[in-house]
C-alpha cells in the first residue's frame, strides 16, 4: 500500500468517526429514518443541499433540527407560506434617517444551516429568492453582494404537490439540490416505539453540538479526495446520457417516456454523492454500487416525463431503476 493511500486511508477512519457520532447522537432523538439520516450526511459531506418530502408528522423538521443542533453552527428556520417574501428570506434595505443612507438588514439566509420547512407553501417568487444562494453561495441586497457563511445548506422539506394550499417548485429551484429523499411511514416496531415514549413520557437529553464548521469542511476535503476511477466516471456518464437519449442507451423502450433528461449539474452531484458513499461506508474509492445507491435520490427530481407516462402511471423512480438495472456495470 503506497504512503498516499494509508493517509487518505487514516484520515477517512479519522474523520469517519466524528460523523458515526453526529448519527449516533441524532438516533437518539429520532426514530427510525435510517435513509434519511444516511441522506441527509452524504448531503452535508458533498457540499450540497437536500429536499426532503413526505406527508405530515414522518419527521421530517425533526430530524433536521436534530442534525443542526449537533454541529456548532448558525441555524436558522424559515417557515414557509404563502404571504412570504422574498427580503423575508434573503434580506432587504432599511433607510438611515441620521446618514440619508440605505443600510443592508441580512436576512435568516445568512446561516451556516437554513431549514425552509414546507417550501412548497410559499409562490415560486419566494421560493426562487434562495436560488442565488444555493448555487453561488452569495446574496445580493441592493448593489452589494455578500458572501455566505461557510458551510452553507439548505435543508428544505415539502408536503407532496397533490396536498391542498402547495405550489410546485420551480425547475430552476429543483436542480439546485443535490438530492430529493421520499420519507415513507415508520415500520411498525418504529411506531410502537414513538407510540411508548410518548405514553411514557420518556424524553432523551437534548442533543449536543460534537462538531464545529470547521470540522464539516475537514471531512468534506477528505470526501473530495476519494479515488473515482475512469471507469466509474464513463459509468456515471452512461447513467446521464440514458436519461437523455434513451435510444442511443439500448434503451429504446424508454425514449417516449421521458421528455427532459438530467442536467450535467445531475452529474456533478452524482458522482459527489457517490464518494461520500463510499466515505460513509470506510472506503477511499468510489464502486458502482455507490452510484446506485444514490441515483434514484439524485435523478427523481431531474426527469420530466410524457403524458404517455403520466397515463400508464410510470414514475421518475422508476425510470431511474430501470436504467440502473440495465445499463452495463464496468
Amino acid at each position: 500500500m503506497s504512503s498516499s493511500v494509508q493517509q487518505l486511508n487514516e484520515r477517512i477512519q479519522r474523520e469517519a468517526r466524528a460523523v458515526y457520532e453526529i448519527v449516533t447522537e441524532v438516533k437518539r432523538v429520532l426514530v427510525g429514518q435510517d435513509r434519511l439520516l444516511n441522506r441527509l450526511m452524504i448531503a452535508l459531506l458533498s457540499d450540497g443541499h437536500i429536499l426532503i418530502e413526505g406527508v405530515p408528522g414522518l419527521a421530517k423538521t425533526l430530524a433536521v433540527r436534530t442534525l443542526a443542533a449537533t454541529i456548532n453552527a448558525q441555524f436558522q428556520r424559515v417557515q414557509f407560506t404563502p404571504d412570504l417574501l422574498p427580503a423575508d428570506i434573503v434580506g432587504t434595505q432599511i433607510y438611515n434617517p441620521r446618514t440619508g443612507e440605505f443600510v443592508a438588514k441580512p436576512g435568516p439566509v445568512f446561516a451556516n444551516f437554513v431549514l425552509a420547512d414546507e417550501i412548497n407553501r410559499a409562490p415560486a417568487k419566494v421560493q426562487s429568492a434562495l436560488l442565488e444562494a444555493m448555487e453561488e453561495r452569495q446574496i445580493t441586497i441592493g448593489e452589494q453582494t455578500y458572501p455566505l457563511p461557510q458551510p452553507f445548506m439548505v435543508l428544505a422539506t415539502q408536503n407532496p404537490i397533490e396536498q391542498e394550499g402547495t405550489y410546485p417548485l420551480p425547475e430552476a429551484q429543483l436542480d439546485r439540490f443535490m438530492l430529493k429523499v421520499v420519507v415513507g411511514y415508520p415500520t411498525r416496531d418504529d411506531e410502537r416505539l414513538i407510540i411508548e415514549r410518548m405514553v411514557t413520557g420518556e424524553r432523551p437529553a437534548p442533543v449536543q453540538p460534537l462538531v464545529d464548521p470547521e470540522g464539516i469542511l475537514r471531512a468534506r476535503q477528505v470526501v473530495q479526495g476519494i479515488y473515482v476511477d475512469d471507469k466509474i466516471k464513463e459509468y456515471v456518464l452512461d447513467v446521464i446520457f440514458a436519461t437523455r437519449y434513451p435510444a442511443e442507451s439500448g434503451l429504446a423502450d424508454l425514449k417516449p417516456l421521458i421528455e427532459i433528461g438530467a442536467s450535467p449539474r445531475a452529474t456533478l452531484f452524482l458522482t459527489k454523492a457517490a464518494k461520500a458513499h463510499a466515505f460513509l461506508r470506510g472506503r477511499g474509492y468510489v464502486t458502482p454500487d455507490d452510484v446506485k445507491s444514490v441515483a434514484v435520490d439524485v435523478l427523481r427530481h431531474r426527469l420530466g416525463l410524457t403524458y404517455e407516462a403520466d397515463a400508464q402511471e410510470i414514475t421518475p423512480d422508476q425510470i431511474v431503476q430501470q436504467i440502473i438495472s440495465r445499463i452495463q456495470v464496468p
